[in-house]
């Protein structure tokens, strides 16, 4: 028999202090995204299956929690992603809209299953989405937000690894032609030097262009002596300018896992003590109804990722019973926690606090 206070796999309570932690990293993620013109949506937790599985990745809808709505009597699904929301807002609410449209959202996502290096199905997801524009200046917009809102967050060592995605069909398309371009990408995904040597030697090359920016974009410099990535290349070192030294930059040219639907850039976002990335972005197409597309850029976080096991600091103020009504106001204005007794019994101890008012003042407790 369960019991009825267990929660199922892949959900957990976040309490106090760690909930305000991740509601702060949330705030100031919101905040420096207002502060670039983002202005927030909020889409419904659940929409008809049909309509969100035709906006999510190929698969996308797999990894959904689907039901049978009481209502209209048709499938719906919980969000795994609030991106293809936001993509449906912008191409048919907001299609008035001059472009680009900015946009950011804070939400819960829902997965059917958890995974073995990532167990959660619950989670929050933080972004910007910028509908109308995958240019550089689109891109460089975007990363330095994302970058500029992790580091408002609070996180540390920040680190951005960028990809082209479409690296090897434009170079298939192009001076290095081969048959089977899928299976090539996996393989330079994996790595695999000695299956990438059979398939296509003319590609090797692409795996030692993966490392620290500078020297990574100097060999695919050197590789690229046809120019065909010559506009990506020089896309890159604008944003790598853009960025200075406020991260780290890396870049995996043939990093493909998670970024099958980018177009001409992907990158991912790491921060120190973070156990896995802590967010992921790039260029895209967005679908219109009728099959029109449109170009798009943005970035996702993970508030659970970038709060991790930290917490925000406590700094509460007990206000015994007799303490003025207006000494609580100031504090707080101040920018205190109060916290008044309600019981002659009620001590600073019992509720958390760090200090205690006393003659006038806050005193830290033990002194």
């Amino acid at each position: 028999m369960i019991r009825p206070s267990l929660l199922p796999e892949g959900f957990r309570d976040r309490l106090p202090p760690h909930a305000d932690a991740a509601a702060t990293v949330e705030a100031h993620v919101l905040g420096v995204a207002h502060g670039y013109g983002y202005e927030r949506v909020d889409p419904p937790l659940a929409e008809f299956a049909e309509g969100l599985g035709s906006r999510l990745k190929d698969g996308g809808l797999a990894d959904a929690v689907r039901f049978v709505d009481p209502v209209s009597q048709r499938t719906m699904a919980i969000r795994p992603d609030i991106t293809a929301q936001v993509a449906r807002i912008a191409a048919t609410r907001m299609a008035h809209h001059p472009r680009p449209v900015r946009l950011s959202y804070a939400g819960s996502v829902l997965k059917l299953r958890g995974g073995a290096l990532q167990p959660a199905r619950e989670a929050r997801q933080i972004g910007c989405e910028l509908i109308g524009l995958d240019s550089v200046a689109a891109a460089r917009e975007i990363v330095t937000v994302a970058v500029e809102a992790l580091t408002a967050a609070g996180a540390q060592g920040v680190s951005v690894d960028f990809t082209l995605p479409d690296l090897v069909a434009t170079l298939a398309a192009g001076p290095l032609p081969i048959d089977d371009v899928e299976q090539l990408r996996e393989r330079l995904d994996a790595k695999d030097a000695g299956a990438v040597a059979t398939l296509a030697p003319a590609y090797l090359p692409l795996i030692e262009a993966a490392g620290p920016f500078t020297t990574a974009i100097d060999r695919l410099r050197a590789f690229d002596t046809s120019g065909a990535l010559a506009t990506r290349l020089d896309g890159l070192e604008a944003i790598a300018a853009a960025l200075g030294d406020t991260a780290t930059l890396t870049l995996d040219p043939t990093e493909r896992h998670g970024f099958e639907y980018q177009t001409w850039l992907g990158f991912s976002l790491f921060a120190a003590g973070a156990t896995r990335e802590v967010g992921r972005g790039g260029t895209y197409m967005l679908m219109h109804e009728g099959g029109a597309e449109e170009a798009a850029t943005g970035f996702s976080l993970f508030a659970g990722s970038i709060a991790g096991d930290a917490v925000s600091e406590r700094r509460r103020l007990f206000l015994p019973i007799g303490a003025p009504t207006e000494a609580g106001s100031a504090m707080r204005a101040a920018g205190w926690v109060t916290v008044a007794a309600l019981t002659a019994s009620d001590t600073p101890e019992a509720q958390l606090c760090t200090h205690l008012w006393a003659d006038g003042e806050p005193r830290p407790l033990g002194n």
